[in-house]
């Protein structure tokens, strides 16, 4: 494939491309109901057209290219010496893609689009019109209070604020006939603004009821991603090597499929969905395949405030054990300020369910990881399925399990006192200090380092990590093959006979269970004993809050003691 720009008199920007059709199926863009922008550019939404993708198709090409709001005109022709090139389609084509019947094994295209024309914010210049402010004011005036809008002073105070290879990703539109040139001819065009994530806005601006140029709203992690990348700060491609940056394929499928498990599994699995809840819109139609991106954690438009709870030292005495352990808390103060929709700690118990309007379960002030990653309403009474893969901040809090007290769990970690608690293990970071050794941002989310552990553990932490990680996995291990036993041996003839090992299962396994469904009625589940029942529950919270014991280490493993316990004494006491 070869590729070069043009750019035209008055119309848009061009790009050219030839490409060999026997390939053209390798490097294609996604297909998608909703489509998203698929490709990252300095500077955030492009601001000419760029094509993204030639897809072999049953008849023919699908040609997808990505740019700013407004009407594109696909262009073909056979071969670099033919002088004409023929228009594909209408030339009032908003949707970004064209499907095209072709002849040959070769072709080439272009496209163009609406010219990149650039309003500014004249409030960056003290000049009198600020020209998103006037219809925008609530949103503009957040914007202006967050970092976005102070990147060109941060280029002056490194004295970097003519180098080309910054001004993209600080200004705005740099590079393109409309964009920055310099502070001086271009003073409104400085620093990070609403065209950067948008698109150009000139002629939004000019005509402003015309919907074919209203600028983008786009929720992929692309726009993000095009500035926050490389060696200096790496957030976007940390972000692509985590879970958050993948829907489960069939997940996905089944929430494009349903709007009630959009509503309920997109609550969490569907970025597009989750934000349209958190702001009381209409749930997404076709759109899930969206994932966690960067604006379901982070409020592009303002900072919020919030105040920490687990500020200063903190002395913290295990329930179970007696042991204390001091923990120094200073690092970011008894306030602070940043665009997170949510506060990196809590204590309180929270989880949602996926019945009733989420709206009515959100709280704004749990711990932004736990808006996820909670039991959602996990019980022991629960038959149909496991608990579901995400108890993490329930077990931290130590309010999810069954003891054989009967009593309701409340046995907080250590680990939940650490004033940032999820993210003071799951992103820790590091400076840049070259291209080899890139700044670490933390957006992994994978425990690449033990450092954390030093202020109350030593060196010592990664052993002990280590050893934790081989006891509670021998303690599953050995829970799981106790329930077996009872399956095999001792369940009652009706389950024994049909569901050999699983008839202790629920009647759709969780993941420590390879096979056919477990007991599949309620009926047939209440033959299950209860203290059965409870271990199972006690088994799969542990093994589906992922973190070997670390989250919670004396209550995971009094989970898991206690469960081993109850099938004990069912075995022992088969009548009961």
């Amino acid at each position: 494939m070869t590729c070069a720009r043009t750019l035209p008199p008055h119309r848009a920007v061009l790009l050219l491309c030839t490409v060999a059709f026997f390939i053209a199926s390798g490097w294609s863009a996604s297909a998608q109901n909703v489509q998203h922008l698929s490709i990252t550019e300095p500077g955030g939404m492009p601001g000419w057209p760029i094509l993204t993708g030639i897809q072999q198709v049953t008849n023919g090409v699908n040609v997808t290219w990505d740019g700013p709001s407004g009407y594109y005109q696909l262009y073909q022709k056979q071969s670099l010496t033919n002088a004409t090139w023929q228009a594909i389609g209408k030339v009032t084509n908003l949707l970004r893609t064209t499907t095209v019947a072709v002849g040959k094994s070769n072709a080439f295209f272009r496209v163009s689009g609406p010219a990149p024309d650039y309003a500014g914010d004249h409030a960056v210049s003290n000049l009198p019109t600020e020209v998103c402010a006037g219809c925008h004011g609530i949103i503009h005036n957040t914007e202006t209070n967050t970092p976005h809008f102070r990147t060109f002073q941060a280029l002056q105070q490194i004295h970097q604020d003519t180098n080309s290879s910054c001004l993209a990703c600080h200004t705005v539109g740099y590079g393109l006939p409309t964009g920055f040139i310099n502070v001086t001819k271009t003073p409104q065009l400085a620093n990070v603004q609403c065209e950067n994530c948008h698109g150009p806005a000139g002629n939004h601006a000019a005509f402003d009821t015309n919907p074919t140029v209203t600028p983008r709203v786009e929720l992929a992690a692309t726009v993000c991603g095009g500035c926050h990348t490389g060696p200096q700060q790496p957030t976007y491609d940390e972000w692509e090597t985590s879970s958050h940056a993948e829907v489960v394929p069939d997940v996905a499928a089944e929430m494009n499929a349903s709007t009630n498990l959009i509503d309920s599994c997109g609550r969490c699995h569907s970025g597009s969905a989750r934000l349209a809840l958190l702001k009381g819109m209409p749930l997404p139609v076709g759109d899930a395949d969206i994932a966690v991106v960067c604006a379901v954690c982070h409020d592009p438009h303002g900072n919020h405030t919030f105040t920490n709870l687990l500020n200063g030292p903190f002395t913290f005495t295990n329930p179970l054990t007696g042991d204390s352990f001091a923990i120094t808390n200073n690092q970011l103060g008894a306030v602070y300020t940043n665009q997170l929709r949510n506060p990196l700690c809590s204590t309180n118990d929270y989880y949602i369910t996926t019945s009733g309007v989420f709206t009515n379960q959100y709280v704004v002030n749990i711990n932004i990881c736990a808006q996820c990653h909670n039991h959602r309403g996990a019980f022991w009474t629960n038959w149909t399925r496991a608990p579901h893969n995400s108890p993490q901040y329930n077990m931290l809090l130590g309010t999810v399990g069954e003891l054989a007290s009967g009593n309701p769990p409340n046995y907080p970690a250590s680990h939940s006192r650490l004033e940032k608690q999820c993210v003071a293990c799951h992103m820790q970071t590091s400076p840049f200090q070259s291209e080899t050794q890139p700044a670490v941002t933390g957006h992994s989310f994978s425990v690449q380092t033990y450092e954390a552990c030093t202020p109350c553990h030593g060196t010592q932490g990664e052993g002990l990590v280590q050893f934790l990680g081989f006891v509670v996995s021998n303690n599953v291990s050995q829970v799981k093959g106790q329930l077996d036993t009872w399956a095999t041996n001792a369940s009652p003839p009706a389950l024994r006979t049909n569901y050999g090992a699983l008839a202790w299962e629920y009647a759709s396994p969780g993941g420590l269970s390879i096979g056919s469904p477990g007991p599949t009625n309620a009926t047939l589940q209440a033959m299950i004993p209860v203290n059965i029942q409870k271990a199972r529950f006690n088994l799969y919270i542990v093994y589906n809050d992922g973190s070997q014991g670390v989250h919670n280490p004396f209550y995971i493993l009094t989970l898991l003691d206690t469960a081993n316990q109850w099938i004990q004494e069912t075995l022992n006491n088969p009548g009961n």
